[in-house]
């Protein structure tokens, strides 16, 4: 389902939705273990997900930084790359938690299968050379012989669909092996065959000891309802980031919550539970080179036509070899360097990064979270203490804030003006250079207000410096220009403080309060 809605309403061009690791873990708690459960959280995922998306709150993902997007890719890439080396390597019962999986993984090395090692690392060299064929294939021209085209044409064919054809080199010889009576890798084995049928999805379900109603069902999901469908975007949108940084292009927030939210909702009257971007299918679909959306229409063709007619075949499919196939397409994605350019750029944002890639190692969802908590409390520190410049100091102060006053930021403004002009002795007068102020809130009104009567009472004034009307140029009527008032004065102008002074130019604030202290 995911693959037919996001062709249709999908932004990114690489991300493939469908069920992952982290959804089915939350799934399953929140779901009870139970598939009726499953499949009306889905529902009501897709409900909340697709009502974000109408609303236009997309802008919330906004908040997800560069490093954090950068500390999940590069966590991601090595816990699903190593997670795939127990299927390359043959080994069994290995934990999911990645510290367990490094340290069982290890603790069974010496129980590796001969067999799957050796088909999983000719797997690997084989998509190696194969993709550096791809990127050593000289660009086309008109020139070029027919001969030297088509040749062109057969290459970039087989190295495109390196994936596939390795998957299918592997599964030869595994059924190669089974016919001979011997098999040395371990195999994909029975996959379920058919099409769920499209009915409604449960609102109630039946027990040994009565039914259970619709209420009572949402009271046992609990807080579920919340954290699986956003826990779910967040992912989704964080891989759709990564990849769109990577390639060069942009996504639509709320058209990836309107995808996301229809996939789930038409999803849940064909018995799914909730699905969000993978990122291992995204990096598969990315190394590809897959162009467009339309990429999971072929992908879901592919999937219906293989549920109906091609599962028997995939029981040959040797583990090993789809543990290449993920590795490969995961391992470019783990960025070295971005530490250091992080830090020369600016260190604070080395914090978020750090947070959101070592706590990836024990949840993705929590270091994404926490990724975006540190990201947004440095964003909020700012605004809260924002830089504010001393343009002079002699008998008049001339202060200017660099950037808009909010709430938070009115006591650190407070406290320069009262240590630079009025705890010093004598108190001098202030001109607040408002040229970079575009926006202010009820709080700093009242906290200007609050400012002006200390002023009065120390026998000082505080004036306000080019909050003056504007001109704005007509597009198409030449040297046309209307004047409109500024939102700060016409705020300020409405809130009729006591002793509110305000002028167009520094130099008219200057005269005017020279004139006052003569007086």
């Amino acid at each position: 389902m995911g693959c037919f809605v996001y062709f249709f309403l999908g932004t990114s061009r690489d991300v493939t939705l469908g069920p992952t690791a982290i959804m089915s873990l939350l799934v399953s708690f929140y779901a009870l273990h139970q598939p009726a459960y499953a499949v009306l959280l889905t529902f009501l995922s897709g409900c909340i997900q697709l009502a974000m998306g109408i609303l236009h709150l997309g802008f919330l993902l906004d908040f997800i930084s560069y490093p954090v997007i950068k500390g999940f890719t590069s966590a991601a890439s090595i816990t699903i790359g190593f997670g795939q080396i127990k299927n390359l390597l043959g080994l069994h019962d290995i934990p999911q938690l990645f510290v367990l999986q490094v340290y069982y993984t290890f603790l069974k090395i010496g129980q590796t299968r001969v067999g799957d090692a050796v088909l999983g690392v000719v797997c690997i060299v084989l998509l190696l050379l194969l993709k550096a064929m791809r990127d050593q294939v000289p660009p086309l021209h008109q020139q070029m012989p027919s001969c030297v085209r088509l040749s062109h044409l057969i290459v970039w064919v087989i190295a495109t669909a390196r994936n596939a054809l390795v998957i299918l080199f592997a599964g030869l010889i595994a059924y190669s092996f089974q016919v001979m009576g011997s098999q040395p890798f371990l195999l994909t084995g029975k996959t379920a065959e058919g099409l769920p049928p499209f009915q409604l999805p449960p609102f109630s379900v039946a027990t040994p000891n009565g039914t259970v109603s619709f209420n009572q069902m949402v009271q046992d999901m609990g807080v579920g309802l919340a954290v699986v469908p956003l826990m779910a975007l967040l992912e989704s949108i964080t891989i759709a980031k990564t990849f769109a940084s990577q390639n060069n292009y942009h996504i639509d927030s709320n058209q990836e919550l309107l995808a996301i939210g229809l996939t789930n909702l038409l999803g849940s009257f064909v018995s799914s539970y909730p699905v969000t971007g993978s990122f291992g299918r995204t990096a598969v679909n990315a190394q590809t080179g897959v162009c467009t959306p339309a990429g999971g229409l072929v992908t879901g063709v592919l999937v219906i036509l293989s549920l109906a007619y091609l599962t028997p075949l995939f029981y040959y499919i040797p583990k090993a070899a789809l543990a290449a196939v993920i590795i490969t397409a995961v391992a470019p994605l783990f960025n070295a360097k971005i530490l250091w350019t992080v830090w020369r750029v600016k260190r604070l944002d080395v914090v978020p990064l750090c947070v959101t890639f070592l706590l990836c190692f024990w949840e993705v969802q929590y270091g994404i979270l926490a990724g975006t908590l540190v990201s947004g409390l440095l964003l909020l520190y700012h605004v809260a203490r924002p830089q504010i410049q001393q343009v002079s100091k002699g008998p008049v102060l001339i202060l200017q804030p660099v950037s808009g006053l909010h709430f938070p930021a009115i006591e650190a403004l407070r406290e320069i003006v009262y240590s630079q002009a009025l705890l010093v002795s004598p108190p001098c007068c202030t001109i607040l250079d408002c040229t970079h102020v575009s926006n202010i809130d009820y709080t700093v009104i009242i906290g200007l207000g609050e400012l002006l009567a200390e002023f009065q009472n120390q026998g000082v004034f505080l004036v306000f410096a080019k909050l003056q009307l504007r001109k704005l140029r007509q597009p198409g009527l030449g040297d046309l220009s209307r004047l409109i008032l500024v939102p700060v004065l016409s705020n300020l102008v409405s809130a009729d403080l006591k002793g509110f002074q305000h002028f167009s130019t520094l130099e008219e604030a200057e005269k005017y309060l020279s004139e006052e202290r003569s007086f």
